[in-house]
């Protein structure tokens, strides 16, 4: 069976995989004064997959690299009301019960371990294989897409201000999206 021939799931259920920093993204959306959602990004991080009989998925972001197109506002998220990246410096995530395949072949879940600010909570990925493939070197490469949401609160990223209409200048649910090709390299 060549490569092109094999299921994404059998693709990533051996070897080992690195994240390819330059052709994806680690994003997230918060909604700002209940009205308008602010996009932002990550620009640093490695991450990567390592099938063994449970595969194991990790990735470390560089809090200080994120990005929301407001220097004042990315000022602001660094600082210690939010992500305090002088003492935290990194986000990292460890799966740890790999990747669990649901009905569809290639749609997936990932269970595993979100660390930010000092701070370790449970989280769930919903995954999906959007592709796989030879590049033009002949590495094997995949592309997923994950989301997930998590509470921010629960990371100890509390700081807010309340509305003079009730609501919170700042939402508490930030949705997290990951646009992910990844190039195996065993």
């Amino acid at each position: 069976m060549s490569v092109i021939e094999r299921t994404a799931e059998q693709a990533l259920a051996t070897g080992a995989w690195l994240v390819d920093p330059e052709h994806s993204t680690v994003e997230f959306r918060v909604k700002h004064m209940v009205i308008a959602t602010v996009r932002g990004r990550f620009r640093e991080f490695v991450g990567g997959l390592v099938a063994d009989s449970i595969p194991a998925v990790s990735a470390t972001i560089a809090a200080g690299s994120l990005e929301t197109f407001s220097d004042e506002r990315d000022a602001h998220l660094r600082s210690e009301d939010f992500f305090d990246v002088e003492r935290y410096p990194e986000i990292v995530f460890a799966s740890h019960d790999g990747l669990q395949f649901e009905g569809e072949p290639e749609r997936f879940t990932l269970p595993g371990d979100l660390k930010i600010k000092g701070v370790t909570r449970p989280v769930e990925l919903a995954g999906r294989i959007v592709g796989k493939g030879l590049d033009a070197d002949g590495l094997e490469r995949i592309g997923l897409v994950l989301g997930g949401e998590i509470d921010r609160n629960d990371f100890g990223l509390v700081w807010n201000r309340r509305l003079e209409t009730g609501g919170l200048l700042v939402g508490n649910r930030v949705e997290l999206a990951l646009d992910l090709a990844a190039v195996r390299v065993d």
